[in-house]
């Protein structure tokens, strides 16, 4: 290899660090506009490295996300991923917001998730309060819009064995689309997920979502036709939501954790319309989507809605056309969500080529798996769960008439992990006993785990439509 190359080899790392730097970046401005070196310390104000530990079963495990701040009171939003939604709140312990590049946090309080944006928000306490700074101070009057090619720029921090240090990050906008949320894509990343995105006068444009995947192909002596890998990056994102959408949801703090109360309809598995039946129907020019489901006792069972009609319209306001299809089910979620429980939501459906106008009044949503009572039996080696809605629906049975506990988590190597149990098991019997609560079957697994002469229990379970017979053999 020639020493030239050698050496843009070896300086290539530090180009690129000093192309990330606000530095750098203050060389690719306008006269016009400050540079991002002048507006980078108040900007890093807006942004928090949120810890907190996660309380399984089994062990403990720290989990760190990004957030930023979006109030005066120091109420900070979390992206959706930031928190497994299978955890119960109170498994979810010792919040802490941590300042970039400072190695000790303080406390804060886990305020609950906005189930329409899917965001979780917490809450910094009054020792911190003094040195944040909330990223509405950024956004003008009227929202920045971001344009096609501008330039845009973000803040990503860097691990907490790194004190959370911020970086920048910077590109072009490559892409605005609707998924159905407005959506900014930039032509390489702009922020860490969760991280506000900037232009060049420093108005916030937006929030980085969670990093798309890229499809790549791997080429090897035993794959020489290519194995194909998609990877995403998980500290860093290229799509951010606009600022427009965002600055509403900033104040849709929620009262408990659980996020309550959540309006619901009550349909299931929404289909987006076929391309080539939506030409047949004349509706090609806007989205559309297939009911699959409609489920018992739900308000759009009520109102009269059935399996196969298609909406075309929600309050009178046509489906707008997006691209790619699929992204109309994720809509009309949003607009279920936008309302609460006693609302009315009218439907507008084609059923059998005749136009239907459908009233709908939504419920408060039936109790979902994190609100669900459950207890781990260490000693039996599984959690049981209370059997929710979403247990009857998954399972095409009657929630009216189900009886028994789902095995919400199953102990790796445990005496129920050995007999066979799985986690998502239907337990219908324990001991040849039908358990029709939840009570009744804590109370009976509680009775055999105190019996030091016990054995061994049995389990009648259900798992993809068979019935099974799990003896458990104890320690």
């Amino acid at each position: 290899m020639k020493a030239p190359f050698r050496a843009l080899l070896f300086l290539a790392p530090l180009m690129l660090a000093f192309a990330a730097s606000p530095a750098a970046a203050a060389s690719d401005t306008s006269s016009s506009s400050p540079s991002v070196a002048a507006l980078w310390k108040e900007r890093t104000a807006c942004v928090v490295a949120v810890e907190y530990t996660v309380k399984t079963e089994v062990d403990r495990r720290e989990v760190v996300s990004y957030g930023t701040v979006v109030d005066h009171q120091g109420t900070i939003v979390l992206p959706p991923m930031a928190i497994n939604l299978r955890f119960a709140p109170n498994q979810l312990t010792a919040f802490k917001v941590f300042l970039p590049g400072d190695a000790v946090g303080a406390p804060a309080t886990y305020l609950g998730l906005d189930p329409m944006s899917g965001w979780h928000f917490v809450r910094a306490g009054a020792s911190q309060l003094s040195r944040l700074r909330p990223v509405t101070d950024f956004s003008p009057t009227k929202p920045a819009e971001p344009g096609l090619d501008e330039h845009v720029w973000g803040i990503a921090l860097r691990g907490k064995d790194e004190d959370f240090l911020p970086y920048l990050l910077s590109s072009h906008v490559s892409l605005i689309n609707n998924l159905p949320q407005p959506t900014a894509i930039a032509q390489q990343e702009v922020a860490s997920p969760g991280l506000p995105v900037f232009n060049r006068a420093g108005d916030f444009v937006g929030i980085a979502l969670s990093s798309f995947g890229q499809s790549f192909v791997e080429f090897s002596r035993n794959e020489r036709s290519g194995l194909p890998l998609m990877l995403v990056n998980v500290e860093e994102s290229s799509a951010f939501l606009v600022a427009s959408e965002c600055l509403p949801q900033f104040l849709r703090i929620p009262t408990n954790v659980f996020g309550r109360p959540i309006a619901w309809l009550g349909t299931y598995g929404l289909e987006p319309v076929d391309p080539d039946v939506a030409r047949f129907l004349h509706i090609d020019n806007q989205s559309a989507a297939v009911v699959s489901e409609v489920l018992e006792n739900s308000p759009a069972q009520k109102a009269g809605l059935q399996s196969r009609d298609i909406i075309v319209a929600i309050n009178g306001k046509t489906l707008p056309r997006f691209r790619p299809d699929r992204v109309v089910t994720s809509y009309i979620e949003r607009e279920v969500d936008r309302h609460r429980p006693g609302d009315s939501l009218e439907l507008t459906v084609l059923r059998n080529g005749q136009r239907l106008e459908l009233k709908t009044t939504l419920a408060d949503a039936p109790t979902l798996e994190r609100e669900a009572p459950r207890r781990y039996f260490e000693r039996l080696g599984f959690t049981a769960r209370a059997f929710v809605f979403s247990d009857a629906v998954a399972r095409r049975t009657s929630f009216a008439n189900a009886t028994g506990v789902i095995a919400h988590f199953v102990k790796p190597d445990g005496p129920a992990a050995i007999a066979g149990l799985q986690t998502g098991d239907w337990i219908k019997e324990i001991d040849g006993v039908e358990v029709k609560t939840y009570q009744e079957a804590v109370d009976r697994l509680a009775a055999i785990e105190a019996d030091p002469a016990r054995t061994e229990y049995v389990l009648l379970v259900a798992r993809n439509g068979d019935t099974s017979i799990i003896r458990v053999k104890l320690k």
